[in-house]
């Protein structure tokens, strides 16, 4: 529930980078009847408070052009609405928004080690920067937020707790020629009972994916294995009527998620919710790790972390990103069309792919960024 209600906040805090996007989900090869998955979503819709995000709807597949690209079966589908985000911007914006408000950002440094000082003394960490520098940071509380990595700094700490961990998954995907017309998604359920993803990607390319493999190695650099590439390959041909082979795959990315270790059997059936772990007391400096987690719930997983935190801190405010925007967010309405119409017509000589490109990477700091520029006969 609480991921459900905060998808509509955080477009409205970024509506530059997050926008809503249609989940088609057919109900051909369903493993599911179709009343369980429509009691699912009614539940979808009500649990979390939507408030601009349309309802789901039922579409038949047949006399509907979303089901433009689908191999003929089933014609019921359900159509309900979610909002994609470009993560890689979001971490981006994180990092300014807290450098604005005096925040140090260190990037390509490391955690080398830390240890508490002594009774109220804190914490004494040594980092190291990409060219071997090092140098002590005083503390009063240390959060490990490291991700695949937050054992590893466990490791770095001599008293520190280890009862808890994470479950190393791998997820990969690919991305071929576009395969229907629409800017809607499908979600496509497999006799496994897993899903897969079909997103419109870069305007002339389909994102397929993701997988669920258990990943025994140290975190790092992953990269897709034949086994999940025949899988997509597999659900691809399990519904869309242009055959996709394995020459068509333009690109591939993988990456490994962090979730907390629950000893679940079946890697897909790890738990996506977080976990925090408090370490310290009034005579030991506290530690604070966090376990799983994913981003639709980044902003409630910081709050909470701060609220674990307010004993040592009794100075602190109250919460208040709720109601805030990050960099480039504060658009009326947080209405991204309007913001781009008005862009547009403030800049009528620059190309519209590059406005758009802009606006969507830099939204209302966008003018600042372009200030008297023009363009050039």
């Amino acid at each position: 529930r609480e991921a459900l209600i905060e998808r509509e906040r955080l477009w409205r805090m970024a509506p530059h980078i997050i926008w809503p996007l249609e989940f088609v989900l057919p109900q051909s090869n369903s493993p599911r009847p179709a009343w369980l998955v429509r009691l699912g979503l009614f539940l979808y819709d009500h649990l979390g408070g939507r408030k601009r995000l349309p309802a789901t709807r039922t579409v038949a597949l047949d006399r509907d052009t979303i089901g433009n690209g689908l191999k003929p079966g089933n014609p019921k589908a359900f159509v309900y609405s979610d909002c994609w985000v470009e993560d890689s911007r979001l971490v981006v914006l994180n990092a300014r928004d807290a450098a604005d408000r005096g925040t140090t950002v260190l990037t390509h440094t490391r955690l080398v080690s830390a240890r508490r000082a002594g009774a109220g003394g804190g914490w004494i960490a040594t980092i190291e920067n990409d060219e071997g520098g090092r140098r002590d940071v005083h503390a009063r509380a240390l959060v490990n937020a490291a991700g695949p990595w937050v054992a590893d700094v466990l490791g770095t700490v001599p008293d520190a707790r280890r009862d808890r961990g994470v479950r190393l998954i791998k997820g990969s995907h690919i991305v071929v020629p576009r395969l229907y017309d629409g800017g809607h998604a499908f979600l496509l359920q497999n006799p496994d009972k897993r899903v897969v993803f079909a997103i419109p990607y870069q305007e002339n390319f389909t994102l397929i994916g993701t997988t669920d493999e258990a990943w025994q190695g140290a975190p790092g650099r992953s990269t897709i294995d034949q086994g999940e590439i025949d899988y997509l390959l597999e659900t691809v041909d399990r519904y869309f009527e242009r055959p996709v082979v394995q020459d068509d795959i333009v690109w591939t990315y993988s990456g490994i998620r962090p979730l907390y270790d629950d000893h679940a059997a079946d890697a897909s059936a790890v738990t996506r919710d977080y976990v925090l772990d408090l370490d310290g007391d009034d005579d030991r400096a506290p530690m604070l790790s966090v376990f799983g987690g994913k981003i639709t719930t980044y902003r409630k997983l910081a709050e909470h972390a701060l609220q674990e935190l307010a004993r040592f801190f009794p100075a602190a405010g109250r919460a208040w990103t709720e109601d805030a925007t990050l960099p480039g967010g504060d658009m009326p309405d947080a209405d991204f069309g309007r913001y781009l119409a008005t862009l547009t017509a403030r800049y009528p000589a620059m190309p519209a792919a590059l406005l758009r490109r802009l606006a969507r990477a830099y939204g209302t700091r966008t003018d600042a960024l372009l200030g008297g520029a023009k363009v050039e006969d």
